[in-house]
């Protein structure tokens, strides 16, 4: 009863299935979220394995009243809101982008991140301990060529992310949000990208390889501890120097 308590969406896979481990490992008790019925078999047994059990709940995060409805069957205080899930949407010119992916792009990314914090904020401890960390992209600092949705959705959680960190520096919530560059998950993997272009994502990232989910989970919960206690409203890149070219 004593361990803290983290709530992280998107958790089956990826950053949030790195991110879950993570926190998992260090004493943490975890509730994910994601869309399927059940947890990732292979997650929950990892979990096991670190002496941990993850608490997980189906849910649509670009649903109000589903994000709604889950932190009402919660009924407990958390110390960290890991906002992760977002999908990426095709890859086209923006004459050629689809209105309803792009629309379902915002709906996840910007609307799901948004009513999980609104839903979430009554249940964060209001202590100096407490923490939101958003995932953002590179693509919420600079702009990303072919996916104007996407881009669009990631500005928007960096924007979020500095005024949510206005307004609640006072009640001992920190915000902050990680911005990645490109990292080999499930996201870059099912967008159906030939290997010319993915070799092209290496050959521009100085450190010529794409992040591993790991260390993006590293990041997010050094943002989340004890560590940063004096850091909020802050984008932390983990790129591998793309944006500092």
């Amino acid at each position: 009863m004593n361990k803290r308590r983290v709530v992280i969406s998107g958790v089956n896979s990826g950053i949030g299935y790195a991110t879950a481990l993570n926190f998992a490992k260090e004493g943490y008790m975890v509730f994910g979220l994601d869309l399927a019925e059940e947890a990732n078999a292979s997650l929950n047994l990892k979990m096991k394995t670190l002496g941990s059990e993850l608490q997980y709940f189906k849910c649509d995060v670009s649903n109000s009243q589903e994000v709604e409805q889950f932190f009402g069957r919660l009924n407990t205080e958390i110390d960290v809101l890991v906002n992760n899930a977002g999908i990426l949407g095709p890859r086209l010119k923006t004459e050629e982008y689809p209105t309803d992916a792009f629309e379902k792009i915002l709906d996840i990314n910007v609307k799901g991140v948004f009513y999980m914090t609104k839903y979430g904020l009554p249940h964060l401890k209001k202590d100096s301990n407490s923490a939101i960390v958003n995932v953002a992209s590179v693509a919420g600092l600079v702009g990303m060529t072919n996916h104007i949705a996407y881009s669009a959705s990631k500005h928007a959680v960096v924007g979020m992310t500095k005024t949510w960190a206005l307004e609640y520096a006072k009640k001992g919530i920190r915000v902050n949000a990680v911005c990645p560059g490109f990292t080999d998950t499930s996201m870059v993997g099912n967008a159906n990208l030939d290997k010319d272009y993915i070799a092209g994502l290496k050959y521009v990232t100085p450190m010529k390889r794409f992040g591993e989910a790991e260390e993006i989970a590293a990041g997010i919960y050094y943002l989340a501890s004890a560590s940063a206690s004096f850091v909020t409203g802050q984008c932390l890149t983990l790129d591998g120097g793309l944006t500092a070219q």
